[in-house]
């Protein structure tokens, strides 16, 4: 590799953490992370977002004029055009110009994209979904995000809208998400359905682990780790949580290989990371039921992100160097 190919900052912005890198032709040099902290305002969080990039720059003896430009992955309704981001619930933002104001702060290119779209990007290009044509990624996390690349090219929709398929339609009338509808498929695959599911359990006067092995781990709420070791104890809740959240993923996914027939599916986010293989096993099982041509239906790859964390950053990089 030519130490003469630009490096990109790719920043990839969560509810929890803030992690920046150094990203040069998909290869991660340098990465710093630091707490989001979305309760002290969104000032202070594109604040945070500055000094960890400025830790990156420290950590390479580089200025910003050694970079090409930044991308960040925002969660929520991105306005790539402007880099404002129109809704992060999250967060608490609605219409933060994050992208104008970290340019103004840091004196080079910035630009702003969807989180889950920067890492399905960073994984076609880069990672698990490299050679293909076309790939969709599931991102599981405490919603369920999506995108998808058709010919090589990530699908935006005329309004900017494509890819919202944590909001497909697995039971009508059914359990209530977090976007107001009933029966979406992030009622029951994602991380705070799990939670949902547990404490209706234990309100029923059934009893679960996961309450006393969050306040074991100082956690408020479900994470991946709280996750894993509920699954490790053989907590019953926790069990019939995941393989409910598997269930319908894999129907999901099947309605997704119907529609579009891609060359691989890919599965990201924390939890994903944490139990790999063993996750995504069980979706790939009952999607295989349900897919209409069954033909070289052996040949669709379902498999977990092979970036993990750096699929964010990477795939930020990959952005900001087609958009320069």
């Amino acid at each position: 590799m030519s130490t003469k190919d630009p490096i990109f900052i790719g920043v990839d912005l969560g509810g929890t953490n803030i992690e920046a890198a150094a990203v040069r032709n998909g290869e991660v040099l340098v990465s710093k992370k630091k707490k989001t902290r979305p309760e002290k305002g969104a000032d202070s969080v594109i604040g945070r977002i500055e000094a960890t990039v400025r830790r990156v720059f420290d950590k390479m003896d580089a200025a910003s004029s050694d970079f090409e430009g930044l991308c960040i992955g925002a969660p929520g309704a991105v306005d790539p055009s402007t880099g404002i981001v129109r809704a992060a619930p999250n967060l608490d933002w609605k219409d933060v110009p994050l992208g104008e104001e970290l340019q103004r702060r840091l004196g080079f290119p910035v630009f702003v994209d969807n989180d889950v779209n920067i890492g399905v990007v960073g994984e076609y290009v880069h990672g698990a979904g490299r050679g293909a044509l076309d790939m969709v990624g599931i991102w599981v996390g405490t919603g369920i995000g999506g995108g998808i690349v058709v010919n090589g090219q990530l699908v935006k929709g005329f309004r900017g809208a494509a890819g919202e398929i944590g909001h497909v339609v697995v039971q009508p009338h059914g359990r209530r998400c977090g976007c107001g509808r009933q029966g979406c498929v992030e009622a029951y695959a994602s991380k705070t359905a799990m939670m949902a599911m547990i404490e209706e359990t234990i309100e029923s006067g059934g009893e679960s682990a996961v309450p006393e092995i969050m306040a074991r781990k100082g956690k408020r709420r479900l994470t991946s780790s709280v996750v894993e070791a509920a699954l490790e104890a053989g907590d019953p809740p926790m069990v019939e949580a995941v393989e409910t959240a598997q269930f319908y993923l894999g129907l999901l996914t099947a309605s997704l290989v119907n529609v579009l027939d891609p060359q691989i599916i890919v599965f990201g986010g924390g939890l994903v990371e944490r139990l790999g293989e063993a996750f995504v096993a069980p979706v790939a099982r009952t999607a295989a039921e349900y897919y209409l041509q069954q033909k070289n239906a052996d040949r669709i790859r379902i498999v977990p992100s092979a970036l993990g964390d750096d699929a964010g950053p990477v795939g930020a990089a990959v952005i900001a160097s087609r958009r320069l």
